[in-house]
């Protein structure tokens, strides 16, 4: 079965809010990952940067968005953050509280893969997945990248940051391919999909789908009632796919 992989920012437009929106995708996805703003956010397009400049101006923190993860029930949650705020808030702390609140993964885009022990340790100390990313870039080590990954490898569609586009990379299946000799868990494709075409394509060459600026988009628009136009959304996208 492919997996569809959703995303949101914690705290837009509020944390009340988030949780209600975990609860409508929790219908339709295998994994939900929750961005932690961030005001540096150096992978996420205009789309998913606004969301974290209107969570920060909300008064969102770490510390309370854990507390509003501690209360869901969905337990597939993967938590999509960066470098300085898992540094500054300390690693340990850090995975002992995505521990508690039952986090699957964690997607650290910016942390080098050379630098990642300190937080390996930790993650695996707390059973929790230091979920791998692959760019197309990286041809010349995809399979060192690979072959000792767990939970899902996150394939980026494309270079440059996330947010909706019409073109991706045409030598994915190619790197799908490279990983599967290596390792046998989920490779799942995303940056950029937001139709159910481009989810069928990814699909056929991929075990999964992530879909993300679309539905941070959604929320833009929609702010607070955003659920019923979320709901619509990814029940389309999972219909048809």
């Amino acid at each position: 079965m492919s997996k569809f992989i959703s995303f949101i920012t914690a705290g837009d437009p509020s944390l009340e809010k988030t949780r209600e929106f975990i609860d409508v995708l929790a219908e339709y996805s295998d994994i939900i990952e929750i961005g932690i703003p961030f005001s540096d956010p150096i992978a996420e397009g205009e789309v998913i940067e606004a969301a974290n400049i209107r969570a920060l101006s909300n008064g969102t923190t770490t510390d309370k968005i854990f507390d509003m993860l501690k209360m869901v029930t969905f337990d597939r949650m993967v938590i999509l953050t960066y470098a300085n705020p898992v540094f500054v808030y300390g690693y340990e702390r850090f995975f002992s509280r995505a521990r508690e609140c039952g986090i699957y993964g964690v997607v650290i885009p910016d942390l080098p893969f050379e630098e990642r022990e300190e937080a390996a340790v930790y993650a695996k100390k707390y059973n929790i997945h230091l979920i791998r990313l692959i760019a197309p870039t990286s041809a010349e080590r995809i399979q060192t990248l690979a072959k000792d990954a767990t939970g899902f490898i996150y394939l980026v569609s494309s270079m440059g940051v996330t947010g909706i586009r019409s073109e991706f990379d045409k030598g994915l299946a190619d790197i799908v391919r490279q990983i599967k000799e290596v390792t046998d868990i989920p490779v799942c494709i995303g940056f950029g999909i937001s139709t159910p075409e481009q989810a069928k394509k990814m699909r056929r060459i991929s075990d999964g789908i992530i879909v993300g600026s679309a539905f941070v988009k959604i929320i833009a628009e929609h702010g607070g009632e955003s659920s019923p136009y979320i709901k619509k959304y990814i029940k389309e996208m999972c219909e048809n796919v």
